[in-house]
């Protein structure tokens, strides 16, 4: 699969958004990750519909959001209003994710499903067949800046044995400490979404930081 680059906003500066999000669209980024945390289901809160509203008016690159919240069923279409082109929910936020699968299919987005690095990757196994991507967090959602969880490797490999077997075109991406140090072998266990926030936002180079990740 083509590998991506989705540089997380949360890194970003929210003084000035309108020219990180120029600056995204200047890279070889293909996509913009936008975290959005409730303080419920994370113990944090990040934005809301507003924020997510102004990078679609600056950003030209697909709209790839992640929704920490509970009842992500309740907010579906609310989020495909805002501009998400693809929206990723968490299995342990709902007591049904096919339910939140569907919702997400009919507004005619695509669908992607995530754990926390606590959540056995066996839990995704029912539902790999009927998503587009599979999210592997490899740090606790919850806060940008975490270091990354070294026993993701082998959850990454497992994963990516499982999408292989069930549905072979399914993405994985990995989100949390992800940077010129781990891509190389993250993309060698499976991933070809890299979500990557301090390592670019921070970096004395953006652009050239997503090339760096991108030819890892």
């Amino acid at each position: 699969m083509e590998r991506i680059i989705s540089p997380s906003i949360l890194a970003a500066d929210f003084g000035d958004l309108k020219s990180e999000c120029e600056m995204i669209n200047r890279s070889d980024a293909r996509w913009v990750h936008i975290d959005v945390m409730d303080g419920v289901f994370v113990p944090n809160i990040s934005f809301g519909f507003p924020v997510i509203e102004a990078v679609r008016r600056h950003c030209t690159k697909l709209m790839d959001v992640h929704i920490m919240i509970v009842n992500p069923e309740k907010y579906v279409r609310r989020f495909a209003e805002a501009g998400a082109r693809m929206l990723t929910f968490h299995y342990e936020a709902t007591a049904d994710p096919a339910v939140v699968i569907r919702l997400i299919r009919a507004e005619g987005i695509k669908v992607g499903i995530t754990i926390n690095p606590d959540v056995p990757v066996d839990k995704l196994r029912p539902f790999i067949a009927d998503v587009d991507m599979v999210l592997l967090m490899t740090v606790f959602a919850g806060y940008g800046g975490q270091k990354f969880i070294p026993e993701s490797f082998e959850r990454l490999r497992a994963l990516a044995g499982m999408r292989d077997e069930l549905n072979p075109s399914c993405m994985i991406q990995v989100d949390g400490g992800v940077g010129a140090s781990n891509a190389s072998q993250l993309y060698e266990c499976g991933a070809n979404v890299l979500v990557a926030g301090s390592s670019v936002f921070n970096a004395a180079d953006p652009p050239a930081m997503i090339r760096q990740l991108l030819d890892a």
